[in-house]
């Protein structure tokens, strides 16, 4: 098969992949019958199961750039076998959890680092494909990522209704696990000499003037202003989905049931998110998208500080622009460390770029937990993800004196 033919199924194979170990998002959904379920074999009282998707997050970064290396030498087939097969035994091993601990060995490290993997390889590999389009390409695969946090709540939903939830972790990483390996034979590595042949003449978008390894992609200052930038831009993101139901309810007064539609909505708009401003940063460049995408983060961010019982449009409103934009930024970081560093050894860049989400997703959770248990209230936490989208529009504009990429 022509290769530039060839190059759309394996961005299709590579959606499949990332549908799959998107489902580590669906964890709120597993998290209270995983609870209960604990509770009555140890007779222990379980507060929160959240550290188990905390460190699953924390760990993802690890892989990613262990699994850049492998790829960058060996190529993605290898290390989507793995990583599958290291997903799926963490999530069947789950169904096996007799404690707290052993949910987090299987679920936090296996699912985690199982994700990491998969993840960093299937994205940054697809973006290779496309030099023409580096934004659509991350964008679709990030956003069917994010799509399984809609998706999946609802089949483990309905397949609560009729089997346990250790029966339910044990079907679905069986599933995934086939469905991920099995799309590993599709997916190959973009050959180095690949261009993009439009009108009879070469497409050749990539501003950047050379391939840059790791090394010489940490001691470019550009790096860190991007890494901070990405940290900046998943603040808010992070910090509201992991109390988004928490938040409906005590903040806004919120049924459990309508609390749980609004994770979905939240979840909605992360997706359309990866997907409109990946394609978007194609037509008008990563940093200007990066730019209107803080911008709408931070007036959503003040939009939330002064929602209250009652005032429910302004609440979704709020919540879109800021599941939106979580995406957005999510949606546009593949491409855009492409652009500034090369293809060649995307892989492992954007792993170690990938260590800003990481940041996010430590320092959200718990700059809100901290506001929460100090305050009371959830408020003041949305004036830190308005402070941190000002500070990453500045980021952009210093990168964009400094870049080659504007």
């Amino acid at each position: 098969m022509d290769m530039m033919k060839k190059r759309w199924l394996i961005l299709v194979a590579s959606c499949f992949v990332t549908l799959c170990v998107g489902s580590q998002y669906a964890w709120s959904v597993f998290a209270s019958p995983m609870a209960a379920y604990l509770e009555g074999i140890t007779g222990q009282e379980i507060a929160s199961l959240a550290i188990v998707f905390t460190v699953a997050n924390s760990v993802g970064p690890i892989t990613m750039i262990a699994g850049g290396f492998i790829n960058d030498k060996l190529g993605p087939k290898l290390v989507l076998l793995v990583g599958g097969l290291l997903f799926g035994a963490g999530m069947i091993g789950s169904g096996f959890a007799t404690s707290v601990g052993m949910l987090i060995a299987c679920y936090g490290l296996g699912v985690g680092l199982g994700v990491g993997m998969v993840y960093g390889t299937v994205v940054s590999n697809a973006v290779k494909f496309f030099p023409d389009k580096s934004g659509l390409a991350g964008g679709l695969t990030t956003a069917c990522y994010g799509g399984s946090s809609v998706l999946m709540p609802a089949i483990v939903t309905i397949l609560l209704n009729h089997y346990s939830i250790t029966a339910v972790f044990k079907i679905v990483g069986a599933v995934m696990t086939v469905i991920i390996c099995a799309s590993a034979f599709v997916i190959q590595s973009c050959p180095a000499d690949f261009k993009v042949e439009s009108s009879g003449k070469t497409a050749n978008p990539q501003k950047t003037s050379k391939d840059y390894s790791w090394s010489e992609m940490l001691r470019e200052p550009v790096f860190y202003l991007m890494l901070l930038t990405l940290t900046c831009g998943a603040f808010a993101g992070m910090m509201i989905i992991s109390q988004a139901s928490p938040i409906a309810q005590r903040m806004m007064g919120f049924t459990p049931v309508a609390a749980a539609a609004v994770v979905s909505i939240l979840a909605l708009f992360n997706m359309l998110g990866r997907l409109v401003s990946g394609s978007l940063s194609d037509k008008i460049g990563s940093a200007n998208t990066l730019r209107i995408t803080f911008a709408c983060s931070l007036l959503a961010s003040i939009l939330l500080y002064f929602c209250k019982e009652g005032t429910v449009a302004l609440f979704y409103v709020g919540l879109a622009v800021i599941g939106f934009c979580f995406g957005g930024i999510m949606g546009i970081y593949p491409g855009f460390t492409a652009r500034q560093f090369g293809r060649k050894n995307n892989s492992v860049n954007y792993g170690i770029m990938f260590i800003g989400f990481a940041l996010a997703g430590l320092i959200g959770p718990m700059i809100m937990n901290y506001v929460v248990s100090t305050t009371g209230r959830y408020q003041p936490a949305f004036l830190a993800s308005a402070a941190l989208a000002a500070v990453g529009e500045v980021l952009i504009f210093l990168f964009s004196r400094r870049a080659s990429e504007a």
